[in-house]
């Protein structure tokens, strides 16, 4: 069980989101299933609270300097990455998902919310497209876990035996 919490958390942090707690739940002896469940569904919850945060207390903490700083440079590497896809606004859910889809740092959860944020995107449709880009990256990283950690044993039986 302890390596399952470990998972959940290290899924609700801003920095490793699944990438992070899947590997380590499975690495701990948590089952695929379980720890893709646990981890993506911790994932989904803290899409809400970003939200909220956005919503109502950032205007809060834009008058702190440190704070301010820090918010506008990630938001202006953000908006560089994506502001381009989302030209066309037809496609901004679909581009939405994959740049959420996708499990590559600074692409989960956290930055689709922000990016649903600054382009002013219907909540309700947000949280839905962020949340189907989680489960769509857990499938992705528990599938790599699944065989990476299968090429991992056959190697170590190929060579052990």
């Amino acid at each position: 069980m302890d390596g399952l919490i470990k998972g959940i958390v290290l899924s609700v942090l801003p920095i490793s989101e699944l990438r992070g707690g899947i590997p380590v739940a499975v690495s701990s002896g948590v089952g695929l299933l379980p720890a893709f469940v646990s981890c993506a569904g911790a994932n989904i919850a803290v899409i809400i609270p970003v939200f909220f945060f956005l919503d109502y207390v950032h205007t809060y903490f834009m008058k702190i300097k440190v704070y301010n700083k820090l918010f506008n440079s990630y938001l202006e590497r953000v908006r560089k990455k994506v502001e381009a896809k989302f030209a066309q606004q037809r496609w901004e859910f679909l581009v939405l998902f994959l740049f959420v889809a996708i499990p590559f740092p600074s692409t989960g959860a956290y930055t689709g919310c922000l990016i649903a944020w600054f382009f002013e995107m219907d909540r309700k449709w947000s949280f839905i497209t962020i949340a189907s880009g989680v489960v769509a990256a857990g499938i992705v990283v528990t599938a790599v876990v699944s065989v990476a950690s299968l090429g991992f044993l056959k190697f170590i039986v190929v060579k052990g035996g």
